[in-house]
């Protein structure tokens, strides 16, 4: 099994949206994804604590596949590049790491 995870940062306005209003979507666009691409085994997305640090990642994405092969087809997958394209019009940072567990 493979476990993705990335952590997003998000502007604070972005795409006529405030932040709190694109965490929301994004998290509602990427776990929609579960229903439509079926190599997905589990994909979960959490919002930052409203009272963490401001330094923190706004969101993460938790996410995971059978294979390699899997997460590559989920990447290349259009529905998952077009919510890609969302993302990146209202991130400002973004981090990853993919590990066997």
């Amino acid at each position: 099994m493979i476990k993705h995870l990335v952590f997003f940062k998000l502007a604070g306005e972005a795409e006529g949206n405030a932040k709190t209003e694109n965490i929301l979507l994004v998290k509602e666009k990427l776990e929609a994804l579960k229903k439509v691409i079926p190599v997905i085994r589990k994909i979960e997305v959490f919002p930052n604590h409203p009272q963490a640090s401001s330094e923190n990642y706004d969101i993460v994405l938790d996410s995971e596949f059978d294979s390699l092969e899997d997460l590559k087809i989920y990447a290349e997958h259009p529905e998952h590049l077009k919510v890609g394209e969302f993302i990146a019009k209202v991130r400002i940072g973004r981090a990853a790491i993919d590990y066997e567990f």
